[in-house]
């Protein structure tokens, strides 16, 4: 009896082996990853949650590439992605330059104030640079033997006028003569006029004949100065000069009539407009910096000389093959793109980039026009070419 049941018990046991042996093992199907639908790039090859935001993974059926170089995607995965492509074609492109600037006088109202006579400066009512002169003011007294020969002349020709009465001389010729001598000399007509009236003073007073700021004072009290010689150079604030540094790689991009825009960083929020009216033909053979200089209005006076400046030009534009910025993928050696060469099937394609705006960039070769090439989605197409392939495209183009 006790045989019979251990027979039975060995027989069960072998059965249960054999039903254990023959259950069929579940395989991870290596076709399918799985996703998240708001986090594309996260793919693994089992089911889960996402890490970054807890949602259950989703299954994407991999699908195989037409080509070693090429990757299709399905619909749901260009759809979760965000791919979208364009057909590439020629439009205006033209470079914006960013140039660093001072602001400088404007030397056209830039006047100089010279010495009418030969003499001895007694006094100047004006010493220091950068002081606001207003036109008929003070500003300095001469001693001048030259000039008081010449009052006392006039003065003795109209004593003459008033006493003597001949036909023979033209007093009144002489009179005008020696009149004119001292307004050459730089009087104006209220001097000769008091001149008249109050007999000669051993000094003159000569006046401003416009009004400024006085950039350059070259004479001091005492001191001789000769007929002609610079006493004050005196500039008019109502326009400055911005003058920007431009390299000689930039020179040749940018458009010599180009209007400019120009921005003072101790201004902020404020904007001048200006054409450029100067280049500089000569180039700095130390370093190989040239010129442009741009003429702006100083309405309300806030602008001064020697402040800092950006200055931006918007250079001639061109008719190009253009893309967004966004649909290059770049490193320090190559340009690519993602070109679309059938339904949901991608090929990347390396590109000679040159001119940038602010959101185009052209296409000097690599593309024609009609390609259809990858405008957004470029890095997680990327991301998954990595993923079925093990490698970066463009590690493939860099060698």
């Amino acid at each position: 009896m006790n045989l019979y049941k251990i027979l039975i018990a060995v027989l069960l046991f072998t059965i249960a082996c054999k039903s254990k042996q023959t259950e069929p093992t579940k395989a991870v199907d290596s076709s399918i990853y799985y996703t998240c639908s708001m986090h594309p790039q996260i793919m693994q090859n089992k089911p889960g949650k996402c890490p970054i935001c807890g949602m259950e993974l989703i299954a994407i059926t991999k699908q195989i590439a037409t080509a070693p170089d090429e990757i299709k995607l399905s619909d749901q995965q260009i759809q979760l992605g965000n791919i979208h492509s364009d057909t590439i074609s020629k439009s205006a492109i033209g470079e914006k330059t960013v140039l660093t600037a001072t602001l400088n006088f404007d030397q056209m109202n830039e006047v100089s104030l010279n010495a009418k006579v030969m003499g001895r400066i007694e006094h100047l009512y004006r010493k220091n640079v950068g002081d606001y002169i207003s036109k008929d003011e003070k500003l300095y007294d001469i001693y001048s033997e030259d000039l008081n020969n010449a009052k006392q002349e006039y003065l003795m020709l109209l004593e003459k006028q008033k006493r003597i009465d001949n036909a023979v001389i033209d007093f009144n010729e002489l009179v005008k003569s020696a009149k004119n001598k001292l307004l050459l000399w730089g009087l104006s007509e209220e001097q000769i006029k008091q001149l008249a009236n109050n007999k000669s003073d051993p000094l003159t007073s000569f006046y401003s004949n416009t009004s400024g700021f006085i950039t350059s004072i070259n004479v001091k009290e005492g001191e001789y100065i000769m007929e002609g010689g610079s006493l004050f150079r005196i500039s008019n604030l109502s326009t400055l000069w911005v003058e920007a540094q431009v390299y000689t790689s930039q020179f040749a991009h940018i458009d010599k009539h180009a209007t400019a825009t120009i921005q003072i960083p101790d201004l902020p929020g404020k904007e001048y407009k200006g054409t450029i009216s100067f280049v500089n033909p000569e180039i700095n053979p130390d370093t190989r910096i040239n010129l442009i200089r741009i003429s702006i209005p100083n309405t309300n006076g806030q602008l001064r000389p020697g402040m800092p400046a950006y200055v931006f030009v918007n250079n001639a534009k061109k008719s190009a093959l253009t893309l967004p910025i966004d649909a290059v993928l770049r490193n320090t050696n190559i340009a690519m793109v993602w070109v679309q060469t059938s339904t949901n099937t991608f090929k990347t394609r390396m590109v000679e980039l040159g001119l940038e705006t602010d959101d185009l960039i052209e296409i000097k070769s690599g593309l024609m026009a009609g390609d259809i090439v990858v405008t957004q989605g470029v890095y997680l197409l990327n991301s998954e070419y990595i993923f079925k392939n093990g490698v970066n495209p463009m590690d493939k183009h860099d060698m």
